[in-house]
């Protein structure tokens, strides 16, 4: 399990955490997503006991992150922005790896190598940005992780090559019980692997739910009903978190059950009753602010 602690980190008097809390369960992939300067890569790096903390704490089965060589020799971290040695093509680097990683699988990372076909002589640093990601991550998967922390880890690469990095993190997730932490802004995707999410807003946690939950309880409604019908006491009962009228169709948000939104509006005979779940995207862009004015567009 990965549990963040009331985390407080300042950079220059401003506060980029701000009290965070955060649970992942083990043997399960959390995304952690939020707007640019949300705080998503310092907790990331706070996760990964690369930042000293100024308050809170970071811990990996019950152990505190920060220079704790033992754990972190079971851990995976591919930041958003590399590093590699200046002169050290792939297998050095996957040398270098075997000697730091109790884990490291030498078998794994010839197949991946020949999987990804990156030339294995070349100085890394002249790969091009997308084949440094790639490299990074067979060098952390090669590893075999018992915890893997991603920030934008399919940022530039291809359509074939994101669906191979997911394949290998979910087959990983399944066969060893990895546990995964991921921030990236691809939200259709993240909705396609994550078992929970988390959405960050000025460095504090602003929720944090199972994926299937959460889109289980918010939904976007479409609803019209005979002139007759009293406008007083329409949506009783329901949670309306947005409303607003197009002619005679009323366009809602609601966080409610599905069945406690059925039972309501299908009670009333209306004439026109469209109740869908929103996408990850959505929720996002409705949990931060970023409906109004824009509803029409983004959401309905």
């Amino acid at each position: 399990m990965i549990e963040a602690t009331a985390l407080r980190k300042r950079f220059d008097g401003t506060a980029a955490l701000d009290g965070l809390d955060l649970r992942v369960k083990k043997g399960s992939i959390y995304g952690l997503i939020g707007v640019n300067g949300s705080g998503k890569t310092t907790a990331l790096k706070a996760l990964a006991g690369v930042l000293r903390l100024d308050g809170g704490q970071a811990r990996m089965d019950g152990e505190t992150v920060y220079e704790n060589l033992a754990l972190k020799s079971r851990m995976g971290f591919i930041p958003d922005e590399l590093f590699f040695f200046g002169s050290y093509s792939l297998d050095e680097c996957a040398a270098f790896y075997g000697r730091l990683y109790q884990n490291w699988d030498a078998g794994r990372y010839a197949a991946m190598k020949e999987r990804f076909a990156l030339p294995e002589r070349r100085r890394v640093t002249r790969f091009s940005k997308g084949m440094q990601k790639q490299a990074a991550f067979l060098l952390t998967m090669s590893s075999k992780p018992d915890y893997l922390i991603l920030d934008e880890p399919i940022d530039g690469l291809d359509p074939l090559v994101r669906k191979l990095v997911w394949k290998y993190v979910v087959d990983d997730v399944a066969a060893r019980g990895m546990t995964v932490l991921v921030s990236s802004h691809n939200l259709r995707e993240m909705e396609g692997i994550c078992d929970s999410i988390g959405i960050l807003d000025k460095g504090r946690m602003l929720i944090e739910r199972d994926l299937d939950e959460l889109k289980s309880d918010i939904h976007k409604v479409q609803a019209a009903f005979p002139e007759d019908t009293p406008e007083e006491g329409r949506y009783d009962g329901l949670n309306v978190l947005h409303r607003e009228t197009r002619g005679a169709v009323d366009l809602l948000i609601i966080r409610s059950p599905e069945e406690a939104v059925r039972e309501v509006i299908g009670g009333r005979a209306p004439l026109i009753f469209d109740l869908l779940p929103l996408s990850l995207e959505e929720i996002f862009i409705y949990e931060l602010g970023g409906v109004q004015g824009a509803l029409g567009n983004i959401i309905f």
